[in-house]
């Protein structure tokens, strides 16, 4: 590593403006000065150790900080926006209606053509288990999963499983009965637990902290734009009353055929990381990479470390978003499950009122997705935004319990009532991407997002279980449960809160008192695979 003198020794000159003049573009020597470290620096031991840094990524990084422009940083967003975020969105919303698909094809014939209406002519309990037999597949396979996604290409894996999980789907048009529908519904969700873990690896690896919030909100907001273009399709394949395949048969057999399609064009378009991106140049790569230093979370490290494993698993944190994503789930997916059986039995409206409102409910989810990230970004309260949220759910699911069913009126004021409980998903949403902002170290980060994502399984297994047959349609255990559950992700936000902040400030106590390593400037062990625990120049966002 030379020593040879730099024009400032903490932070290398700003990077020019993107222009269409290559000339005008930051130039490698640019990049390569970067690697001079002045010799106080070195005395310090503020200078990066290479043996801990991934090799893939050893050839893109500096060993001092590269302060790039703000024009050359939004240009270079853009171009992994394009090759990224627009993947991420598309296969969230594929696997959000393939999941809503379950949802719309109980009132379109599929309880009664597999034989689960029970002898009055109710759903029976056998509809609530294929919802439930997905997620209890991705919590035996979450962990081998994460495993296997730290290890592998990640933009190919996904690729692969968004090809396998389309054609799983497209044989429930197949089933005749309920043991069929509960293999094809596991099969389901074995391909389908690659896709979050990989989107939270995947945002840290491409994005800065700042816009991680944002950008996990984007493809998470997914779930209600399913509501309303799943509610508009589901509205057009019911009006299909004759041929060789019943109304709920096409819709999985389209939905599938599509997500197949989609995942051969992922394989083809977008890169597993931002050292493998062949489709960016040998600059902008290095750029890529130094634009992510300051998230002192690692990039790529294919090594296991046990001693991370304990770090995680002691960690107040990984229990922290375990149980945020629980208490969160639990709810969401009994009410997806159920959402179009509430609003028509309960609720009082017809097959196609129900499909439309269906629709309202999506935009509600996504006003409530980007209201919370706004107020993040102008408050910068990820925690204190969460529980201010959790009010509306509170308040809807009280009166859903108490309110009378019996006008129109009514009707129309408990539909509302239902609306609002889904603010809650403002917590899940932030809870995701505080994750993948506060968790350093990937053997750690690994562990973290399995458990969360075990968790998650969890709550989603259970979610459509409290809804009990011979308690429709009020479903009033159900909704009690839900009440449970937000008054323990209160608990949990507030003890996060205020564990995260003495976290934050024993870090700049540190750095007060004169410790170096508390207050490096020039983040120079970033890229070290070091644990969010063992860095103390990290800070923790809350």
């Amino acid at each position: 590593m030379s020593t040879t003198e730099v024009p400032d020794p903490d932070i290398v000159p700003s990077m020019r403006p993107h222009q269409d003049d290559a000339a005008k573009r930051c130039s490698m020597a640019e990049v390569e000065r970067a690697h001079s470290v002045p010799e106080d620096a070195v005395e310090k031991g503020e200078r990066a150790d290479y043996d801990k840094v991934d090799s893939e990524v050893a050839k893109y990084t500096s060993a001092a900080r590269i302060e790039i422009s703000a024009e050359e940083n939004t240009r270079l967003r853009k171009l992994i926006d394009r090759r990224v975020l627009v993947v991420m969105i598309t296969t969230y919303f594929l696997q959000a209606i393939d999941k809503g698909t379950l949802s719309f094809s109980s009132i379109m014939g599929l309880p009664k053509d597999t034989g689960m209406l029970t002898p009055d002519g109710k759903v029976g309990q056998d509809f609530s288990w294929l919802t439930t037999c997905i997620y209890i597949t991705i919590l035996v396979v979450e962990y081998p999963q994460n495993f296997i996604i730290a290890r592998v290409p990640v933009a190919k894996y996904l690729s692969f499983s968004i090809i396998a999980w389309g054609a799983v789907l497209a044989c429930h048009a197949a089933c005749k009965n309920f043991v069929g529908l509960v293999v094809v519904r596991t099969m389901l969700g074995l391909f389908e637990s690659a896709c979050q873990p990989a989107f939270v690896i995947l945002s840290a690896m491409w994005y800065k902290r700042e816009e991680q919030a944002s950008r996990v909100t984007y493809w998470y907001m997914m779930n209600g734009a399913q509501q309303i273009v799943g509610g508009l399709l589901a509205y057009c394949f019911t009006l299909i009353t004759d041929g060789p395949l019943k109304s709920w048969q096409w819709l999985f057999l389209a939905y599938g055929i599509i997500s197949v399609v989609f995942g051969i064009f992922v394989w083809w378009w977008m890169p597993d990381s931002p050292m493998r991106a062949h489709c960016f140049s040998e600059e902008d790569k290095h750029l890529m990479v130094e634009r992510v230093r300051d998230n002192q979370t690692g990039l790529q490290n294919r090594v296991f470390k046990k001693e991370q494993v304990w770090d995680a698993l002691t960690d107040p944190q990984t229990w922290c978003y375990a149980g945020i994503q629980f208490t969160t789930t639990l709810p969401t997916s009994g009410l997806g499950a159920f959402a179009n059986l509430i609003i028509s039995s309960n609720l009082g409206f017809s097959e196609l009122q129900t499909q439309l409102l269906a629709m309202v409910l999506g935009f509600y989810i996504i006003i409530v997705l980007l209201g919370s990230v706004w107020l993040v970004k102008k408050f910068g309260q990820n925690i204190l935004t969460m529980l201010g949220f959790i009010i509306p759910s509170f308040v809807g699911t009280i009166l859903l319990m108490t309110i009378p069913n019996e006008t129109f009126s009514q009707h129309v004021g408990l539909l509302i009532c239902y609306y609002i409980t889904l603010s809650f998903w403002a917590a899940q949403t932030l809870g995701l991407s505080m994750m993948s902002r506060n968790v350093g170290g990937q053997t750690k980060k690994t562990v973290v997002v399995a458990t969360n994502f075990i968790f998650w399984s969890a709550g989603n297994a259970i979610g459509p279980q409290v809804f009990l047959s011979h308690d429709a349609p009020k479903y009033f255990t159900a909704f009690a449960t839900h009440l449970g559950c937000y008054a323990l992700l209160v608990f949990i936000l507030i003890f996060f809160w205020f564990y995260l902040t003495r976290q934050n400030k024993k870090r700049d106590q540190l750095a007060t008192e004169g410790v170096s390593e508390a207050h490096d400037e020039r983040m120079a062990h970033a890229f070290e695979d070091l644990t969010d625990r063992e860095n103390p120049n990290f800070r923790y966002v809350y």
